[in-house]
């Protein structure tokens, strides 16, 4: 296993859409989804998309501690291939977010808060899963890179997007329900709510 280099903001293969994995049992998919996970865990962040490292497939692992989910329950560790997004329903809610492409940066960003998602795992077969909150947030984030999609593009206001130190000192920040702490914390970790991804 390796750490990989993680792409920034600016990059081409950010803003391209990734491929289809044809055979996700391939030793060499496996290979690339161990150095994801270890990548993910170094940066560290909650989640990470193929695309981030340099890699233009259609690949995405997370892991969701139990404090940030809706259920308590940590949503384990998961890599999922040629995943798909299914909205549940119309709402949408705006949360803070951070990428391990932009680094220190944050910026509220609007997302579905309940979707079904499925994808194939690493031998082949199929997961389905539910999410709402944060885990749903986590997953649209990421599921974004593999279509050339940085959260800024999401953003319908800029003003809520930049430095996450500069952010958190602002009192509109502060007084948004602890929404600078997450940031902050958001700022150090990955995806996507601050999600850092």
């Amino acid at each position: 296993m390796a750490i990989l280099k993680i792409a920034r903001m600016g990059h081409p293969v950010l803003s391209a859409r990734a491929a289809p994995v044809d055979d996700p049992t391939d030793p060499r998919i496996h290979g690339l989804i161990a150095d994801m996970i270890e990548t993910m865990a170094d940066a560290p962040g909650v989640g990470l998309a193929a695309p981030q490292v340099h890699v233009p497939v259609r690949i995405v692992v997370l892991r969701i501690p139990a404090e940030r989910t809706d259920d308590k329950k940590e949503v384990p560790l998961t890599a999922l291939i040629n995943p798909e997004i299914e909205a549940l329903s119309d709402d949408v809610a705006e949360g803070w977010e951070a990428c391990l492409s932009l680094p220190g940066m944050t910026g509220k960003v609007p997302r579905f808060t309940h979707i079904r998602y499925r994808g194939l795992g690493p031998d082949g077969q199929e997961i389905v899963r539910e999410a709402s909150g944060y885990h749903a947030r986590v997953v649209q984030h990421e599921c974004d890179h593999l279509d050339g999609i940085l959260y800024p593009m999401r953003m319908p206001d800029l003003t809520t997007f930049g430095y996450v130190e500069e952010m958190s000192r602002a009192p509109r920040i502060v007084a948004d329900d602890d929404t600078a702490a997450a940031a902050q914390a958001d700022g150090r970790a990955n995806n996507e709510d601050g999600a850092a991804a």
